[in-house]
């Protein structure tokens, strides 16, 4: 309870700190610091739809994640996933919670007919990055590499174009992460642990940002990467090459979706530690590699591309948002996307990282406690968060931005007492509503 209140104190003082700096001078560029969003208390179609899913995960979810068989258990937690993210998504309405969400004038789809002869705008991409560049791209199809706009144009070739389809996609594809992260838990710890985690998966706040951010459609993307690289580590799988292999092509396409997801290599690292192999490696460099090749040979140059990022990054609102604030008021918005019952399982993952940490020494022999395994998987995640943050480019929104991360953190739920679930998730559904109820969030 200290350690949430201590997690509730830090979005006060973000907040009351953050509005003073907005209302003295507004560098943060954010109306409701210190998340990008603005007061508009409101109820809407989905309201109803959320409530309920609450109530039934709440009260029911535990029980049930405790007795389903395992595969049953994973459909069922992408099942509620999606009636919760869609619910939540819905309480703005189809068109302002879904349709519009990525049709503004930031956002992808606002560039896909620059995209019908595929070979120059690959070729061209980094001569539009710049503000200063002719036809310079919106902020977000500039921010990140071309695989993220090269999705929507595929679902636009497909015939599934427009913001409705985009909004679903990103929506649906978001909360498959849910079944990913219970399955690298299970391979990596134990099922009982995994279990313990499903419910808060399922109920996160963060699922306010799944729907609809591309965000969590990335998010989903580097889950499945390590959720196959930890089946591919611990042999769970009939084919250990073949997962390897679909895991390095899911994690090259993981960087060429966002620059920053390059950080997921941590919790990669952290997953062939755990299993202590290299084994999957050369195919999991291979599945990469491959990815790198074809955008290079496509005429796209990563490396050039972020350094170009790096100077329109500064070119914008990046230039006055104060380093100052924003290295401690981006993790208030991380504990507003994993809820005050993460802050209370980080906790937990403090008290277990000493022994957590002795047994990453080789001589420590095979990692035997789950606990532990668990518990250097979240501060592998907590660590690419906090490089994140350091570096100095996640000044703001980094409540979509660290989706992939926050993913990973809200395990650490698993080390709650079982009797307290219940008292935790109704914790974690109520910041959730009320989140979504009283702000209008900008993704």
């Amino acid at each position: 309870m200290l350690a949430a209140a201590a997690g509730a104190l830090l979005v006060v003082l973000a907040a009351v700190v953050g509005t003073v700096i907005q209302h003295a001078n507004g560098s943060l560029h954010v109306n409701w610091p210190p998340l990008y969003a603005s007061w508009f208390p409101h109820v809407g179609p989905g309201t109803p739809a959320a409530l309920l899913v609450a109530a039934l995960v709440v009260l029911y979810g535990p029980a049930l994640a405790a007795r389903l068989p395992w595969r049953a258990l994973l459909v069922a937690a992408w099942a509620a996933s999606l009636a919760w993210t869609w619910s939540l998504a819905l309480i703005d309405g189809w068109q302002t919670g879904v349709a519009r969400r990525l049709t503004t004038m930031y956002e992808y789809l606002t560039v896909i007919r620059r995209f019908d002869d595929l070979g120059p705008a690959l070729r061209g991409f980094t001569g539009h990055i710049l503000n200063n560049a002719p036809d310079h791209w919106p902020a977000h199809v500039a921010g990140h590499p071309p695989a993220a706009v090269l999705t929507f144009v595929g679902l636009d070739r497909i015939g599934l174009g427009g913001g409705g389809w985009a909004g679903a996609w990103c929506l649906t594809t978001g909360t498959t992460a849910v079944a990913a992260v219970l399955i690298a838990l299970r391979a990596l710890t134990d099922e009982s642990l995994a279990r313990r985690a499903a419910p808060f998966l399922v109920v996160a706040p963060a699922a306010v940002w799944v729907g609809t951010s591309a965000d969590g459609y990335f998010a989903a993307v580097a889950a499945w990467a390590l959720a196959l690289l930890a089946l591919a580590a611990t042999r769970r799988t009939p084919s250990p090459a073949a997962a390897a292999l679909a895991a390095g092509l899911l994690l090259g396409l993981t960087c060429y979706l966002s620059y920053g997801l390059t950080l997921i290599v941590l919790i990669a690292a952290a997953v062939l530690w755990l299993a202590r192999t290299a084994r999957p490696l050369p195919y999991l460099v291979a599945g990469a590699a491959a990815v790198a090749l074809a955008f290079t040979l496509a005429g796209f140059s990563w490396w050039e591309g972020y350094r170009l990022l790096v100077e329109r990054y500064y070119q914008g609102a990046a230039s006055v948002r104060p380093y100052a604030y924003w290295i401690w008021g981006n993790l208030a918005c991380t504990v507003l996307i994993t809820g005050l019952a993460t802050v209370a399982g980080l906790r937990h993952t403090a008290l277990a990282a000493p022994a957590a940490v002795r047994q990453l020494r080789p001589s420590a022999g095979p990692h035997t406690d789950p606990v532990g395994r668990l518990v250097v998987l979240v501060l592998a995640a907590l660590a690419a968060l906090l490089i994140a943050d350091l570096s100095g480019m996640s000044k703001a929104e980094t409540e979509r931005i660290w989706l992939p991360f926050a993913w990973w953190l809200l395990a650490a739920c698993a080390l709650l007492p079982v009797a307290r679930h219940r008292r935790w998730l109704a914790a974690q559904t109520a910041l959730a509503l009320l989140l979504n109820h009283l702000l209008y969030t900008g993704w």
